[in-house]
């Protein structure tokens, strides 16, 4: 038994010859009806005629060309002109003259090129099909001529608003696509920044503390088990951000939050840095993404203070208030090279950016004593 999923599946695979077959077919069995014969388009005076051989040709000249009429629109109005000035010349009048129209629907939605001239060809070689059924059956008025052909022109004009329609939306999935891709890619970009940066300042730091120790074997070797330490604490962070882009990964949370800050203070001491650590109140149950930001904040100022005011006495400082966690990480400028930040300000920005989206407030800048301070104010319970 065949299941009932193939079938779309199929007509979905299948091209638009296939598609479009089913609209022909549809018009030529609706044409051959005898009731619904003389039910169609009327142009000119001819008498009507019932259907003979040439009739058959005809119909099978305007109603067959539809199934090509996305793949050669061109090509498959032309016939289907042809079959209907046939049509109305010999006074047929079958229903099959409604194919006309959705040619040329067809032809203005999906012809891309020489449209403009395209139009106009099919628009002077209607003057002579006007011609002749005025010799053939005189009766029309030229008004009723022209209102046919506006008609004609206005699903043409349908056809060519569908496809600027489709264009349009077309540009608009593109541009998307394009915005989503750039806004991933500077969310990857920010989040290998605060791991990759922040883990290889302090590895860097230790082992150029670890040249001067070399008289020294116990400091030594704990100075190179904290490299150790660190190295790994970056391999496991850097696993977990791949997991994260992995499609199949799982939904488990395991970001970084305020209750792993002490770690990552424990880890800048060890890379010779003081720090001083207050963490204040109680976390909300539900901080949303406001605990991953918290600990970006500490991580990227903490990760500045080692390579721009190694030695400085610096201050961690977290509060706790209610629905917001309020942030300050400070250096007092006493240290080697204390100054303001003078990277790539990727870091610093990134953090901006992280702050904004959740309604907070950050700054950043120089302190009067020649330190720097980096304060967040981040409002908790966002799951953006």
């Amino acid at each position: 038994m065949i299941s009932s999923a193939w079938v779309p599946a199929w007509w979905r695979a299948s091209g638009v010859l296939v598609r479009d077959l089913p609209l022909a077919l549809l018009c030529l069995v609706a044409s051959l009806v005898p009731g619904l014969h003389h039910f169609g388009t009327r142009l000119g005076g001819v008498p009507d005629r019932p259907l003979d051989v040439l009739a058959v040709v005809a119909l099978l000249l305007q109603c067959l060309p539809l199934a090509g009429r996305r793949r050669w629109p061109v090509v498959a109005a032309a016939v289907v002109s042809l079959g209907f000035a046939l049509d109305q010349l010999r006074g047929y009048h079958s229903l099959a003259g409604t194919a006309l129209p959705l040619a040329l629907l067809s032809m203005g939605a999906h012809l891309e090129r020489h449209r403009r001239g395209t139009a106009l060809l099919f628009s002077v070689a209607y003057v002579p099909l006007a011609v002749a059924l005025a010799r053939v059956g005189p009766g029309e008025s030229v008004a009723g001529y022209v209102l046919f052909w506006l008609a004609l022109s206005l699903a043409w004009g349908i056809g060519a608003w569908l496809r600027s329609t489709r264009a349009t939306e077309a540009e608009l999935r593109r541009r998307v696509a394009e915005d989503t891709l750039a806004d991933e890619r500077t969310r990857i970009a920010r989040e290998l920044h605060d791991v990759v940066t922040h883990h290889v300042t302090a590895m860097v730091v230790q082992a150029e503390a670890a040249r001067y120790l070399t008289a020294v074997p116990e400091r030594l070797d704990q100075s190179l088990t904290a490299v150790t330490d660190t190295g790994r604490r970056a391999i496991t962070d850097l696993r977990h951000l791949l997991d994260l882009l992995n499609p199949d990964h799982g939904v488990e949370d395991r970001t970084p939050t305020v209750g792993r800050l002490h770690t990552l203070v424990e880890q800048t001491r060890s890379a010779g840095q003081p720090v001083e650590f207050t963490e204040e109140g109680t976390p909300d149950a539900s901080t949303g993404s406001a605990d991953l930001v918290a600990y970006r904040v500490v991580q990227e100022a903490l990760t500045n203070a080692l390579k721009y005011a190694h030695g400085s006495r610096t201050s961690v400082q977290v509060h706790h208030r209610g629905r917001e966690i309020a942030v300050e990480v400070s250096t007092d400028g006493t240290g080697a090279r204390a100054a303001a930040p003078a990277g790539s300000g990727r870091g610093l920005a990134g953090l901006r950016e992280r702050v904004d989206v959740l309604g907070g407030d950050f700054t950043a800048g120089l302190r009067t004593d020649g330190g720097f301070v980096v304060r967040a104010r981040i409002p908790a319970g966002s799951a953006s």
